[in-house]
């Protein structure tokens, strides 16, 4: 694999660090700006909003930049963000300077994911998607356990201190690293890029995103009274089995990615089927330590292996306008975020216990499926009647 997906890995380290580790230090923060727990969850909240807006918006005004130019440009955004954010004298300024920091996050993966798949042959694409969000991955396994750590232990605005000497060091690895990528196509412009969300492959790759990761976020979004609660450990081991399922996310990444390269649909459909019957096993498992610790595991291993399936699947499906589609890719994830977490939280609430995200998610899974089988069955009959012209062309 290129050296220069090293880089992109770097920057998706730090981005997936900043995402998550807040859950880790927020009541070191809700203290911090003497406000309460609920409150400080507006810090979470406002950066997943970034996400959802930046992506499209800031994809769409960088449309004719060099690619690389473009990934200079977020994650030095990203770094003024997080920066900005360690220096928030209170929590209003923390909540805008949280939206900045994710304004960058999806258009960075966006045209990430596009220039790794530009740097190998048309059989490793995928794969190499797949070696740029081992940060993302990676950041679940190191970054949030030990910026939890440091944040506990200094203070939290040193964790976002640290992020962002991790966003300086990404901008000098893409810098040296990532090969220049010349100017966009001459045809490259916001009509052209907006133009390949006309076609309902587009459509359909996107909602598999939301409704199938979205079964993982139900699950997850609910996972430590899961553990507690339920399974009966100390609130003390939790970071370790957190730990454990971002190591299954890890694995899962680097699978999903060799499986799409080799037959994308089939591997897709089997990954959704696995992650449905994985959450639907948890609801048995969670009621005891063993078999809650190998099944969250497992919960991680499934569900990122759609990641770099589903990646590779809309750059496809978007021809040669990719790069807007491809940032479209990350607020599907975080919608999938939301909407498994609001679903999640709803069954919990209604008095059906704390396993009942894991039925939740395997419903939004299945349903992930059934698109996904469409989505299939489209590509089956577009082939079928390209074969068709081509005959009566002859």
């Amino acid at each position: 694999m290129p050296v220069a997906l090293l880089a992109l890995a770097i920057g998706a380290f730090g981005i997936g660090t900043t995402e998550f580790v807040m859950m880790g230090v927020l009541p070191q923060a809700a203290a911090d700006f003497g406000v309460d727990i609920p409150t400080a969850g507006h810090l979470i909240s406002a950066y997943a909003l970034g996400v959802v807006v930046g992506a499209p918006l800031l994809t769409a005004v960088a449309v004719r930049l060099p690619r690389k130019t473009m990934l200079l440009a977020m994650m030095g955004l990203f770094t003024v963000g997080n920066a900005l954010f360690a220096l928030s004298p209170n929590q209003e300024f923390g909540v805008a300077f949280r939206f900045l920091a994710g304004l960058p996050h999806g258009a960075f993966f966006g045209a990430g994911a596009v220039v790794a798949s530009s740097l190998v042959g048309h059989g490793e694409r995928a794969k190499a998607v797949s070696m740029m969000f081992l940060g993302l991955t990676l950041a679940n396994v190191i970054g949030v356990p030990l910026g939890t750590l440091l944040g506990q232990q200094v203070g939290w605005r040193a964790t976002f201190g640290v992020v962002a000497v991790i966003g300086l060091v990404a901008i000098a690895a893409i810098a040296k690293l990532v090969p220049h990528q010349g100017k966009p196509a001459a045809g490259a412009s916001l009509r052209n890029e907006l133009g390949a969300f006309k076609r309902p492959q587009v459509h359909l790759a996107l909602a598999i995103v939301t409704f199938g990761l979205g079964g993982v976020f139900a699950c997850l979004s609910y996972i430590t009274p899961m553990l507690t609660d339920v399974a009966g450990y100390s609130p003390a081991n939790v970071t370790l089995l957190l730990s454990l399922a971002g190591v299954g996310m890890t694995i899962g990444n680097l699978l999903g990615g060799r499986l799409a390269d080799r037959a994308l649909m089939p591997s897709l459909y089997i990954a959704l089927l696995a992650l449905a019957s994985v959450l639907g096993i948890f609801t048995i498992t969670a009621q005891g330590k063993v078999g809650a610790a190998i099944t969250i595991f497992f919960v991680g291993v499934a569900g990122f292996m759609i990641g770099p399936m589903m990646q590779a699947r809309i750059m496809e499906k978007a021809g040669g306008t990719p790069s807007l589609v491809s940032a479209a890719v990350q607020s599907a994830f975080n919608i999938a975020n939301s909407i498994g977490a609001y679903l999640g939280g709803l069954v919990i609430a209604g008095g059906l216990g704390l396993v009942a995200p894991n039925w939740v998610g395997a419903l939004l899974a299945v349903f992930g499926l059934t698109l996904a089988v469409v989505s299939g069955t489209l590509d089956r009959r577009e082939a079928k009647a390209e074969r068709r012209e081509l005959a009566l062309a002859s």
